[in-house]
């Protein structure tokens, strides 16, 4: 056995106890930590950074449409937004607010 072969056996274990002792890791996925919006109180600059797929643009759309229709009754009227489908609203549904 060569001394790569010694360090690779004296090691491997060794870097196996660090990574799952290390502080800040961990084997469990991150939580989403994004915030609720209300999509018809939010303004264009918090809808863009509240919803994901939604930029600036989008979410000036969102205000314009909520300002001439009224106010949306559920996640799901976000569609009648052009460029705001299906996915976008399903991809935000449990950050959208309405009431």
């Amino acid at each position: 056995m060569n001394s790569k072969q010694i360090l690779t056996r004296i090691l491997a274990p060794l870097a196996l106890c660090l990574a799952l002792w290390a502080p800040g890791v961990s084997a469990e996925p991150a939580i989403d930590a994004r915030p609720m919006v209300n999509i018809n109180q939010a303004s264009a600059d918090e809808l863009a950074e509240a919803l994901q797929g939604v930029g600036l643009t989008r979410a000036e759309a969102i205000v314009a449409d909520r300002e001439q229709h009224g106010a949306f009754g559920s996640a799901a009227e976000l569609a009648r937004v052009p460029g705001i489908g299906p996915a976008t609203v399903d991809r935000n549904r449990a950050w959208i607010q309405t009431d």
